[in-house]
């Protein structure tokens, strides 16, 4: 694992570009352009705030803010893992052509996702303001839950990337796979409404308390739950460790492969 650590931060140059090159060619050819990038989560809070404030009539206070700083990351959390899928198939011929680390490729998409999502706050933080919702200075614990939240998303887009070379039905259930994660993590409902007898379900959801901790911090003005975290995290590194030495060992014939 190590080496392979290595050779990412010598292809650095390379993944920083690949990055750029997908930051550009996400918009491009649309009139708005990389402005899309800050209009889509405006455009997704203006419809979730007609819809649940005004035709849903749900009671939770503030409806529109519980929904959407859980939206986002859950945002930066799916599109990776569903993009990231399909990573390795799609460059098959720059796989073929030179040589490079292949973690580069999956890597590269989170990398991106992420920056999408930073870029959201830009929206996230004016729409907050104008719905009254309290910024405190629980907000400094942004940093480590985003680093918690890329361990899951870097681990499982790895693994996922790897396995749809070689089971190709994968990319293609991976989308019912996380609309039903979706929707056994606590997105568009509290916590307090799972019942008792199925805690133990979403309890062993890794992406729970993320979304929760989210939530504290942007919604509820509170510090995430510590502990939990501190938990996670370990349970994380031990996951990332466990995804690429997966990857590196089914990586050396994806060539062959694809």
């Amino acid at each position: 694992m190590g080496q392979q650590l290595k050779e990412i931060y010598l292809y650095r140059e390379m993944l920083k570009n690949l990055v750029a090159k997908e930051l550009r060619a996400r918009y491009k050819g649309s009139v708005l352009g990389f402005f899309w990038t800050f209009f889509n989560p405006l455009l997704m809070l203006i419809v979730y705030s007609l819809v649940f404030s005004f035709v849903m009539r749900v009671q939770t206070e503030n409806y529109a803010m519980f929904l959407f700083v859980a939206l986002l990351p859950w945002n930066y959390f799916a599109t990776s893992v569903l993009q990231g899928a399909a990573s390795l198939v799609q460059n098959s011929s720059l796989i073929k052509k030179i040589y490079f680390p292949r973690e580069i490729l999956p890597l590269s998409v989170v990398l991106t996702n992420l920056v999408n999502y930073l870029l959201s706050l830009f929206i996230l933080i004016p729409a907050l303001l104008i719905f009254k919702v309290d910024l405190t200075l629980a907000l400094i614990a942004f940093p480590a839950i985003l680093i918690v939240e890329t361990l899951l998303v870097a681990s499982l887009t790895f693994l996922v990337a790897i396995a749809n070379v070689y089971f190709r039905d994968l990319e293609h259930i991976m989308g019912v796979l996380m609309m039903a994660w979706f929707f056994l993590t606590p997105v568009l409902y509290p916590a307090d409404l799972i019942p008792q007898n199925a805690k133990f379900i979403f309890n062993l959801n890794p992406a729970t308390p993320i979304i929760e901790a989210y939530r504290s911090i942007f919604y509820a003005g509170k510090w995430p739950q510590w502990d939990v975290l501190g938990y996670l995290t370990i349970g994380l590194l031990v996951l990332v460790i466990i995804s690429l030495v997966v990857f590196g060992r089914f990586q050396k014939t994806v060539a062959e492969e694809i």
